[in-house]
């Protein structure tokens, strides 16, 4: 048998990363031999240099090495050039290509939670890089109409700028929408037992019965807010999914076919019960 083709996740750190078990599991999934590994990396061209050299299939790449890869590859796509970042680097041909699946893989996991998009109108917690690729993929993929909260207004505005259906939102926006995101890091790490007010990404009092309800945050599967919003009525969509399915359209673009998404839930899953 030859040898395995190689992925890998740069970034640093990257102990904690859930990649290498959701990946693997996926190749295992398929049938096919490929490994995947991570290396502690801050140098984006030395990582760049190096699946030259040696041949590497692919790169999963997370912080902080996002923007700085974007910059070293040979070209980028829609998204990944908006956003000036990167999360997957594949071959096409010799030249190496720039994309980024986070939002795309955030509208897919709403799809898989039977969420649709299109023509909703939709509030969005936070402007840092996850909230960013969020708004990118919702406005690429139809919203009606998207509201940014932040505590900064002008991170806030810039988020805005990447939709034309996105602007500067406040709280009362978030009575109104038909779907409420997460996109800060509020309530990771904090279980449902030892949560306060300030680990909630807003108020539980302005959600509503009806409404979906998306955290990005997957440690815990649930947070507080979600189970606050679940008490209401609300659908709630953990952030777990979104993980996978930006996984999923990494493999996509390396294999050319995709991957079993359950498969890399249930190792996510059970990597998170060891830990």
């Amino acid at each position: 048998m030859s040898a395995p083709r190689i992925a890998a996740l740069i970034g640093s750190p990257v102990g904690h990363s859930l990649s290498p078990a959701l990946h693997q599991a996926a190749f295992d999934a398929a049938g096919v031999n490929w490994a995947y590994t991570a290396f502690d990396i801050t140098d984006a061209a030395a990582a760049l240099s190096a699946m030259r050299l040696l041949g590497l299939a692919g790169l999963s790449v997370t912080m902080p090495l996002k923007e700085d890869v974007a910059r070293a590859v040979d070209r980028l796509d829609p998204a990944a050039r908006v956003l000036h970042s990167v999360n997957t680097v594949s071959w096409d041909g010799d030249e190496l290509v720039g994309s980024s699946t986070d939002g795309a893989g955030f509208v897919a996991s709403l799809a898989a939670a039977g969420v649709e998009v299109e023509g909703a109108q939709i509030s969005v917690i936070g402007a840092g890089g996850a909230a960013r690729s969020v708004i990118d993929a919702l406005g690429r993929v139809g919203a009606a109409d998207i509201t940014v909260l932040n505590r900064t207004r002008d991170r806030a505005e810039q988020a805005a700028s990447l939709s034309k259906a996105a602007s500067v939102g406040i709280v009362s926006d978030i009575t109104r929408a038909d779907i409420v995101i997460n996109a800060t890091s509020v309530g990771m790490g904090v279980s449902v037992d030892d949560a306060t007010e300030a680990d909630m990404a807003c108020d539980p009092a302005l959600l509503r019965s009806g409404q979906v309800i998306a955290d990005l945050v997957y440690h815990p599967l649930e947070t507080a807010w979600m189970r606050a919003a679940a008490d209401i009525g609300a659908t709630t969509v953990d952030g777990l999914g979104m993980l996978v399915h930006q996984a999923a359209l990494q493999q996509l673009r390396w294999l050319g076919e995709m991957p079993d998404t359950t498969a890399m839930r249930i190792a996510a899953e059970a990597e998170l019960a060891r830990r």
